[in-house]
């Protein structure tokens, strides 16, 4: 069973007073701290090897995306039959996280 996030939200004035503390939560705590400017939420603060994972995620979503894309009419059955899957795959996931 996944352990619920603890997450933080501040306005950002209010985040620049304690920014020491909120850098700590995210480094230490890995908790992440929204940022919100006039009731909207405009950034999030977290730890270093969250934001690395998380450019090697989208790098990996984007090549499964490309890898996905509807192959030209002269490729295999076999690798449009791949991507076919594929596209659907990534699709059930879309509709599962409610992208």
């Amino acid at each position: 069973m996944p352990t619920t996030r603890t997450e933080h939200r501040a306005k950002i004035a209010e985040a620049r007073n304690v920014l020491g503390e909120v850098i700590s939560r995210a480094r230490y705590a890995d908790e992440p701290t929204i940022l919100v400017n006039r009731g909207k939420e405009a950034a999030v603060i977290v730890s270093h090897p969250f934001y690395e994972q998380a450019l090697r995620d989208r790098e990996l979503i984007e090549a499964l995306e490309k890898r996905a894309e509807t192959p030209a009419d002269d490729a295999k059955a076999d690798d449009r039959m791949k991507a076919r899957v594929l596209s659907e795959a990534l699709a059930g996931a879309r509709y599962e996280l409610d992208l």
